[in-house]
């Protein structure tokens, strides 16, 4: 059988025949294949002679009938930012009414009752819809970096006739049915740049080629259990590739360039995922999830509407904060909110004091509002600007040139950045947990010898940046910017280029040329002994840190490797040049 009889058995289980004509306005065929297609459901016995369905149909049927649900609604939804710092996608009320709660209706509605939601993201925000709907919630704790492939292998051993769909789905009609007979992915008659499947020639779902449009992607699917198989096995290898977690669950349903499942082609604005702020407004202009905090901060500061505040984009989410771009009256900015954990970790008075120190001095970006109380940042977007590039030499002595002269302005502020005294703060925050590295109280030994050469060393204590990173060097062709200033206090100048160092990954020869870059190739011995003590402190500093950011949901792979790296390395380096001094 088919996808066009199939479609015309469907549509003979909710009307009566009447004729051919009405069945093809009702399916989209042409009248020849209508006919030809209710030819063949006769000879097969799916139909009798007053083309009614026979028992033969009602048994396929039966074993094809929808048993489940599985809805997808663990990731950050980072393209909903701002209103994802408040409620997670699939809560957004849209009309009334959460998305998640509508599509767990609209699956009531045709009978699906057993429906498990994967969550992650805010997932205790989801946990009142176990006693409402009686759903069950499946804990995905790889949400925070791995895509929705990994949500559905959690539940991969439920998969068989069964609705799989995402949580941040609206559709005008019910998309479920108590009668499925084929699997399939649901599309959108329009077309878009973004999306990477077509309906082909031949109805089937193919890969875009490059350059061509694609239909709109409404995430929808059905899996019957025959081919609940081949999905199960594919999921089950994706995870084990390499780029595995940039992967997303309906890439298992490919068979080479084309989907193995048959499209569901729904009208142009009847169903559509809602990704964006915009594209909730659009929807519903109403909807109280519009009213974000950081939305009226924008409308108060900027003395704008709702509807000035365009053209919304995440930026690549920060290891301290998420951020994104937005165009008000054909200006450009960016708003900073800050991340999982922060309040613990920031003190935004200290912030903003820094920042008060730096206002008239052309030191930073044009800063537009910053909040004492909330961490809550508005600056402008500087146009034609890069970030510095670690790997290049030029990049580097730039910054290194900037860096030196913004500590010889030699500014101060009341409050100061205890290196070691962090280090036990953010220990502190784990609440007791152990640390996850096996010899870190040894290595934490180690750190605090170094203390004392460090405290016997002379230095210059001023404004340090703290997070002199090579990110937060902002380039354009006429001038340099500094940004990003909220560990910013009282410290040595020196430690700033240990933070530029370990944040870059930098080996040993690279440490040392940067060193030099920012000395001119004049940095005495013991100052650059000192420096290496830093790198040490800074990378154990750093990768508690880490750990507390663990705890929040928040991992950072390579980089917290690499930190507690340093400061083992580190303090062997430091060892080996007083030897070498000592003789």
């Amino acid at each position: 059988m088919n996808i066009q009889q199939y479609d015309i058995m469907n549509i003979l289980t909710i009307e009566r025949y009447e004729n051919q004509r009405i069945l093809a306005e009702k399916t989209g065929y042409s009248l020849g294949k209508v006919n030809s297609s209710l030819k063949i459901l006769k000879e097969q016995g799916y139909l009798d002679e007053d083309m009614q369905l026979t028992e033969k149909a009602e048994k396929e049927f039966d074993s094809k009938r929808p048993q489940n649900a599985v809805i997808l609604a663990a990731g950050f939804g980072m393209r909903m930012i701002p209103i994802n710092m408040e409620v997670p996608k699939g809560i957004i009320e849209v009309r009334g009414e959460a998305l998640i709660e509508r599509l767990i209706r609209q699956l009531h509605e045709a009978g699906v009752h057993q429906i498990d939601i994967v969550v992650g993201f805010m997932k205790e925000q989801y946990e009142y819809l176990i006693d409402k709907y009686q759903v069950n919630l499946v804990y995905n704790g790889e949400y925070a970096t791995k895509n929705n492939l990994f949500s559905l292998k959690k539940v991969i051993h439920k998969i068989g006739n069964t609705y799989i769909l995402p949580c941040d789905v609206w559709c005008s009609s019910n998309p479920f049915s108590k009668n499925e007979l084929y699997s399939w992915y649901m599309v959108a008659e329009d077309e878009t740049e973004e999306s990477m499947l077509r309906v082909n020639r031949k109805r089937e779902l193919a890969a875009v080629e490059e350059g061509d449009m694609g239909n709109r992607i409404i995430g929808i699917s059905y899996i019957l259990k025959g081919d609940a198989q081949y999905l199960k096995e594919r999921v089950l290898y994706l995870c084990e590739k390499e780029h595995a977690k940039e992967l997303f669950w309906d890439d298992a349903l490919m068979k080479g360039n084309k989907m193995y499942v048959m499209p569901k082609i729904v009208p142009a604005g009847s169903a559509c995922e809602i990704n964006t702020l915009e594209e909730l407004r659009e929807l519903d202009s109403n909807s109280g999830q519009l009213r974000a905090d950081v939305i009226k901060v924008i409308e108060e500061q900027l003395q704008c509407g709702s509807n000035d505040i365009t053209d919304i984009k995440a930026i690549k989410k920060g290891m301290t904060n998420r951020s994104f771009g937005f165009t008000c009256r054909g200006k450009r900015y960016i708003a900073r909110i800050p991340g999982e954990g922060t309040e613990s970790m920031i003190d935004r008075r200290q912030e903003y004091e820094v920042y008060e120190s730096l206002r008239g001095k052309d030191i930073t970006d044009p800063v537009c509002y910053i909040s004492r109380e909330t961490g809550y940042k508005i600056t402008e977007f500087v146009e034609g600007s890069r970030v510095c590039d670690p790997d290049s030499p030029e990049d580097v002595k730039r910054a290194m040139r900037y860096l030196r002269g913004f500590h010889e302005q030699n500014l101060s502020v009341g409050h100061t950045f205890d290196l070691f005294g962090q280090i036990e703060y953010y220990e502190s925050l784990r609440e007791g947990e152990k640390s996850i590295y096996k010899d870190y109280d040894r290595t934490k030994e180690k750190v605090y010898e170094l203390k004392k050469y460090v405290d016997a060393q002379p230095k210059t204590i001023a404004l340090a940046h703290i997070d002199a990173v090579p990110d937060n060097f902002l380039f354009t062709e006429e001038r340099t910017y500094l940004i990003d200033w909220e560990y910013a206090g009282m410290q040595d100048i020196h430690v700033d280029i240990a933070m530029f160092a370990i944040y870059a990954m930098y080996d040993r020869p690279k440490v040392e040329e940067l060193i030099d870059a920012y000395f001119e190739d004049q940095c005495p011995a013991p100052v650059r002994i000192k420096i290496y003590c830093y790198i040490a402190i800074c990378g154990f500093l750093w990768s508690n840190w880490c750990e507390y950011k663990r705890i929040c949901g928040v991992e950072f792979g390579e980089y917290s490797l690499s930190q507690y790296r340093y400061a083992k390395d580190y303090y062997r380096i430091v060892q080996e040049e007083q030897n070498i001094k000592g003789r």
